[in-house]
Parts: structure tokens; sequence; C-alpha cells
């Protein structure tokens, strides 16, 4: 296997971030040296092209960006499989399409935790039914585990673009920002980001930001958290932008000085952004997301009183939600709320990226059988 092909399968179940972490994934792996020809069956299309948009909803099949683009539907069409089949979050590809595998390496692509088992699970084997391996692939912030999917250069290219402020103000254009709202941010507004899920204390934002020092532009994608539009005053104008392309959402990020971010997908562009950031975790039953929650902010190793503010976001906790924000917005706090932001990227950029131990990892295999 000197340069394995690759299919990947996503059902498109959680708000757009299995979606965007298998888009990504496939991007970076189509455009990698030392990878093959990438298939990516996506289930929804329509979906998908929310945040691709050179994606034809109707097209069952078709290229884009280097990646060859499937419809998953029923029945799956009848291809042979590439030499690494990935099944991303145990979706499972069709039964004739799992009849056709023969000797090619099956990867279930787990999803993102810092929780201390996962290091244990990552790489490890199951023999299934027809004698296959599939092996457990988990991202992650370790060196001992699958990494995080960061594009060859993003760091650069971020710079780059910051150093254009031109660039920023042509993207606020091209998504529909009124002018007026553009003319504040270069008078020296300060431009918020959302991203989260409904149940997000969104008052307790709104009040904080209304009654901080300096006014605030945020930009929130449509239907996101339609409460925020009511909540505007003189010091909080709020931006309901259409959904974009992955590339225009990393732009948004970088160019905003706090993102409050969800999922997994955007928990990691929020990081290589390099601003302070809110990560508002998928909400699971018995509240088991917030054991995951607590073993991120520890490997983040954020300052006591942001990760606070960060639990409290993400119980709803208003009365704490709006005293954490109000503090970390004081310009000393905030100050190294962007240092501490700072080091956690310093660290998770300098090791190797998801798509590149994924590479490494099918080398292993192919060279052990």
């Amino acid at each position: 296997m000197n340069t394995p092909s690759f299919d990947i399968f996503c059902r498109v179940v959680d708000n757009y971030g299995d979606i965007g972490v298998c888009w990504r994934l496939a991007r970076q792996l189509a455009r990698h040296p030392a990878a093959g020809p990438v298939r990516l069956w996506v289930d929804d299309l329509a979906s998908f092209a929310r945040i691709e948009h050179a994606v034809d909803a109707a097209a069952a099949r078709q290229k884009v960006a280097e990646v060859e683009l499937l419809h998953w539907a029923r029945p799956a069409l009848a291809v042979e499989p590439h030499a690494v089949v990935i099944e991303a979050f145990a979706c499972s590809p069709p039964p004739g399409f799992i009849a056709r595998m023969r000797d090619n390496l099956w990867i279930n692509l787990e999803y993102l935790s810092a929780e201390n088992w996962v290091q244990d699970c990552h790489a490890l084997p199951s023999l299934q039914a027809n004698g296959l391996r599939k092996y457990f692939f988990f991202p992650g912030f370790t060196e001992a585990t699958g990494g995080l999917l960061r594009e060859p250069g993003l760091v650069e290219a971020r710079g780059h673009w910051l150093s254009q402020p031109d660039l920023r103000w042509r993207l606020l254009r091209d998504i529909g920002m009124p002018q007026a709202l553009t003319d504040k941010l270069q008078a020296g507004w300060r431009q918020v980001f959302v991203f989260c899920y409904g149940n997000a204390p969104a008052n307790a934002l709104a009040q904080a930001l209304s009654r901080s020092s300096r006014p605030t532009v945020v930009i929130v994608p449509q239907g996101v958290l339609p409460a925020l539009a009511s909540m505007q005053n003189e010091n909080l104008r709020i931006f309901e932008m259409p959904f974009v392309d992955q590339d225009s959402f990393d732009r948004l990020l970088w160019s905003s000085e706090l993102n409050i971010v969800r999922g997994e997908d955007s928990l990691v562009r929020a990081i290589w952004a390099r601003q302070p950031f809110l990560w508002h975790i998928y909400r699971q039953d018995e509240d088991a997301h917030l054991a995951k929650l607590d073993a991120w902010m520890e490997l983040a190793r954020f300052s006591p009183n942001i990760r606070a503010l960060m639990r409290a976001w993400n119980t709803g906790d208003e009365a704490a939600a709006l005293q954490g924000l109000q503090d970390a917005l004081q310009a000393d706090a905030f100050l190294q709320w962007r240092l501490e932001t700072g080091s956690l990227h310093e660290r998770l950029a300098s090791q190797s990226s998801l798509a590149e131990r994924l590479l490494a990892f099918c080398t292993e295999k192919s060279h052990s059988g």
C-alpha cells in the first residue's frame, strides 16, 4: 500500500459536525502526496451543500476539490472498495460494500475526546464476522492519540490573512454584513462570533456584552441562536449570516476577538484561530458530556475563572455565565485568557496532524499485514 486510496463514509446526523470533520479529512488526504484517490460517501447532500457550496445536492456522483463524492443512498452504488475504508463515528458501510471488502484496512474514526481512556483504546483492532479487523482511530490532544485535523501551512495562512485587513472587510461584505456594521468594526467595535447550540445562555451573553465598555458586533449563523436578535441595543448589534464554506468559517474565527463554538470540528478550528473562546459541548444523557468537558479543560490548562465560565455556559447557568463573562471581558482577564489560548495553540500545533498520523498508521498496517 504505497499510496493508499480511501473510502470515507459519513452520515449527517450531528448538526454538521460529522460532515465537517469528514470533509476536512477528505480534502486533506486528497491533497497529500502520500495518498491516492479519495471517495467520500454522504447520505445528506443538501446539508453538506450548506457548508460546501460547490456540492450539487442533486448529483449522485460528482467531484469537488479533488474528492469524488457519492450520494450514500439505498441501494448504494456498487463500486470496488478502496484500500482503506473509513467509517466515521461507527456509521458502518452498506452490507454489499462490506461483502466486497477483502484485505482492505477498515477504520472506525471515532469522536474527539480528552478523556484518559482514549489513549488506551486508540488503534485497537476488533475482529469482524467476515474475518476482517476493524481498527478504532481516536482523534485526540496527545501524542498517544490520532491527533487533530490541521491543514499544512494553516498557521502561516492565518498570519498572512490577518496581515491584510482588507480581506476581512471583503469577507464580511461577501456574507452580506450591512456597511453600517462594518463601519462600526472598522471604528474599533469588538467582533464576536457565535456558533453554539440553542440551549446556550443567550441572555447572559447579551447582557455581558451590552454592559462592556466596548461595543460589540455579534456574528451568528442564521437559525443558530435566534433569541439574540431581540436583545440588540446601542452597545450591541447582531448580524445573522448565511452558512458559509469551511474556509470562510475559519477566517471569521481568525478575525473575531471572542469565539463561541460548538461540537468538535468547530472546537478544533477555534483552537487554530488562537483567539479566546468558549466551547459548547454536545449534550449527552445523564450529563456524560460534563465529564468530557472537565477532561478537556484539565488538558487545556485554563485558569479557574475560565473553567468556571466554560462550565456555566454548558450547564446553562445564566447568573454564573453572566458574572463569568463580565469578569473575563475585563482587560487584564481577557489578556490572560488570550495568553492561555495561545499556549494551548502552540502545544497542539507542534504535534503532527490527524491526516499525517492516519497515513502513518495505514503504512504501518500495510507492512505488518
